[in-house]
């Protein structure tokens, strides 16, 4: 299955075929992939088939509360120049879903892998990958989430002394702070939109000074490390100081930002900058997200934003007014069942646009939309918002479990 130097156990290939047929059966069921609970039985038969796997894979791990699914396809377009791939490409990043991706990929070369924040410090354990990729750290389901500081202390633990290459985020502190004890770290400047996780210094809890672009602790001298890679503008800028263009059909600022970290991380592998960013051309949609849909004889183009940080970067990439806007909000296990963080994001940033509100959650939105001083309409199902939006195409913006329901809607 991971190599035919070294083939695997008789038990972890029971394991590895009984977690396909469940999986199968689950898909034939209409549940879903099947990933998870095929990986749940596969490790439920054999623990460590998850370091069995990963034995002959280099493997890229990339973790974030922002960004990561997109990263992580783009890591593995990039990667492809230099050999064959195995990705958990659907999003399911906890221990089952990565086992079971990692059990499809019998001749891949890199397993390029997206990990839960919570459970990057185990799979790292695990699977002893060559690159780990840390992009953000931002509020996010906050009746489960450890507080921002508990999990990059958590990470910061499950790296120090880690042989792997580290690429990080000079410009989140939190980042910074994480993977500090690391002793391999590839610094990108991929900047940071919502700095409001990150006031006080995570080293000492003094106040953070943010002068332009740079930041640092008045109190005890933590700082921003110099990057070697950053993103200026619609470039990457390698450590040679070469400019290398970025050509998305992904739109905004933020994936940019994760294409330059994607091209830092596919340098380590050998892939040249201009290699890497011209394979990333070819994604256009990640799980969905930034689809345009015909749906009821209308143009929506889907955007996902699950807290506060995804918010304003979905903001800052939608059309001007007055195109019409959908927001779509649940509160279901997978989303976090706490919606006290709509208060934490800056609506007035639609005034001018029509903002229609569905889902399970419409009425603490109208509420939060109120007083944001917004004009909107309550909708009872994304049929009837589309029916009365005005022309052109709509942005339909959606929390995670909402966005779900939006795709099975429209049939994506």
């Amino acid at each position: 299955m991971a190599g035919n130097s070294d083939p695997l156990s008789p038990r972890a290939k029971l394991a590895v075929t009984a977690g396909k047929a469940v999986a199968a059966a689950s898909r034939a069921a209409g549940r879903g992939s099947g990933s998870v609970i095929g990986g749940r039985v596969a490790l439920k038969l054999d623990p460590d088939l998850l370091a069995r796997l990963a034995e002959h894979l280099d493997v890229i791990l990339v973790s974030a509360t922002n960004g990561k699914t997109t990263t992580t396809r783009l890591i593995a377009e990039a990667l492809r120049a230099a050999g064959p791939v195995v990705s958990n490409a659907l999003g399911a990043n906890m221990p089952a879903g990565i086992t079971s991706a990692l059990a499809g990929g019998s001749d891949a070369r890199y397993a390029v892998i997206e990990v839960d924040e919570k459970y990057l410090a185990g799979v790292a354990r695990d699977t002893d990958p060559k690159a780990i990729a840390l992009l953000n750290l931002s509020r996010d389901q906050l009746d489960r989430a450890a507080e921002t500081r508990m999990l990059a202390e958590h990470w910061r633990e499950g790296l120090a002394g880690s042989k792997s290459v580290v690429i990080a985020n000079a410009d989140d502190p939190l980042v910074v702070w994480a993977a500090s004890s690391s002793p391999n770290v590839v610094w990108v400047a991929a900047g940071q939109m919502w700095k409001d996780d990150a006031w006080s210094c995570p080293s000492c809890g003094g106040v953070m000074q943010r002068p332009g672009d740079d930041w640092f602790c008045g109190e005890c001298g933590f700082r921003r490390p110099t990057p070697s890679w950053a993103l200026d503008g619609d470039h990457v800028l390698d450590p040679h100081g070469s400019a290398w263009p970025i050509h998305l059909q992904l739109p905004g600022r933020a994936n940019k930002a994760n294409a330059a970290s994607s091209a830092a991380v596919a340098a380590v592998f050998g892939v040249p900058p201009q290699v890497a960013l011209e394979r990333m051309y070819q994604v256009q949609a990640v799980a969905g997200r930034y689809d345009v849909v015909q749906f009821m004889q209308r143009d929506l183009r889907l955007l996902l934003a699950k807290n506060p940080a995804g918010w304003l970067e979905t903001f800052s990439l939608i059309d001007p007014p007055p195109t019409p806007v959908i927001l779509s909000v649940n509160a279901r296990g997978a989303d976090g069942t706490d919606t006290s963080w709509l208060w934490d994001v800056d609506y007035t940033r639609l005034s001018g646009h029509p903002i229609f509100v569905i889902g399970d959650r419409k009425l603490d939105l109208a509420v939060r939309l109120e007083v944001a001083n917004q004009t909107f309409q309550v909708c009872e199902n994304l049929d009837q918002a589309v029916q009365i939006a005005p022309p052109g195409r709509i942005e339909v913006i959606a929390n995670y479990t909402a966005f779900q329901d939006l795709r099975r809607r429209v049939g994506n």
